[in-house]
């Protein structure tokens, strides 16, 4: 009894090893099949990509016949194409997009830029120019954007019909909510405020804003260089008695002109000195004197 029981555990175990023996056959043909599908599979593959890619780069039916350009009011269209290296007759799958369109970027006055393919055979650019808000003159002269960025040096080239801003330095140009000046947020707001196109002095009007860092804004304006002081703060409602102000001298019969307005921050009292423009020789005596002085108005 106990030699039979041996002689069965005996070949039980051997069973088992070889099955064993087997599976561990099949594992290892499975193994080296796969490495040489993947030798064999991954060369063709890559292969047949190149080939249609070849292809596809050097078929006509894909050559730039358009290229069009959107979006552009300072830049010019050739200058534009010249900046992102593509040309009529380019492949338009060949043309790397990413490098044209940092090219491109690579321009001052480009804020935006897009390049997309139009298959079969186009190429549409679509560019966003910053917009010139003022010119800030701290030693050389630079353009600044609407979010009070500079952008450039101005050239002789660049747009003039903006207005120009004295006695600012760079340290004001930081856009950091810390580091933002009291004299940078004014230069700000009078500015905005000069787009709405109701404004009684619109940006277009400006030509020069003289920053004093204690008194505040000193403006120039209008074809014969007018003067107006608005200090620090309350621009809009200083805004609105300036327009009570302009309406009161157009229409005053005592003077045709002012020299300088002066605004008060308490918006009650307004310092207004006409224009002598027909002041007759210092020695006639005859001379009011309520025309030489500043008139003092509340309105």
């Amino acid at each position: 009894m106990l030699g039979f029981k041996r002689s069965k555990k005996k070949i039980h175990k051997n069973r088992f090893n070889r099955r064993k023996r087997l599976s561990d056959l099949k594992g290892r043909i499975v193994f080296y099949l796969k490495i040489i599908l993947i030798i064999t599979i991954v060369p063709a593959v890559s292969c047949a990509f190149i080939f249609i890619y070849d292809c596809i780069t050097q078929s006509d039916c894909f050559r730039a016949k358009n290229i069009e350009i959107k979006g552009n009011k300072i830049l010019s269209n050739e200058t534009i194409l010249k900046e992102s290296g593509i040309k009529l007759g380019d492949n338009i799958f060949a043309i790397n997009i990413s490098k044209a369109r940092k090219n491109i970027m690579s321009n001052p006055w480009a804020a935006e830029v897009e390049v997309n393919r139009k298959i079969p055979s186009a190429i549409a650019i679509t560019i966003k120019e910053y917009k010139c808000l003022a010119v800030i003159d701290i030693g050389k002269k630079y353009l600044i954007n609407e979010q009070g960025e500079i952008y450039k040096e101005k050239d002789s080239s660049d747009i003039a019909t903006v207005p120009v801003i004295q006695g600012l330095c760079f340290s004001d140009f930081d856009m950091s909510e810390k580091r933002k000046t009291t004299a940078f947020d004014a230069v700000m707001t009078v500015l905005k405020l000069g787009q709405k196109p109701e404004c009684i002095l619109p940006n277009t009007k400006i030509k020069l804003i003289q920053v004093d860092k204690e008194i505040g804004l000193t403006i120039v304006a209008f074809d014969e260089n007018r003067i107006i002081n608005l200090g620090y703060g309350k621009y809009k409602g200083k805004y609105e008695r300036l327009n009570n102000v302009l309406n009161y001298v157009n229409n005053e019969s005592e003077f045709h002109n002012f020299e300088c307005i002066y605004i008060d921050n308490d918006l009650n009292r307004v310092i207004v000195r006409p224009l002598n423009e027909l002041l007759p020789d210092k020695s006639d005596s005859s001379v009011d004197e309520h025309v030489k002085s500043p008139l003092k108005l509340k309105l």
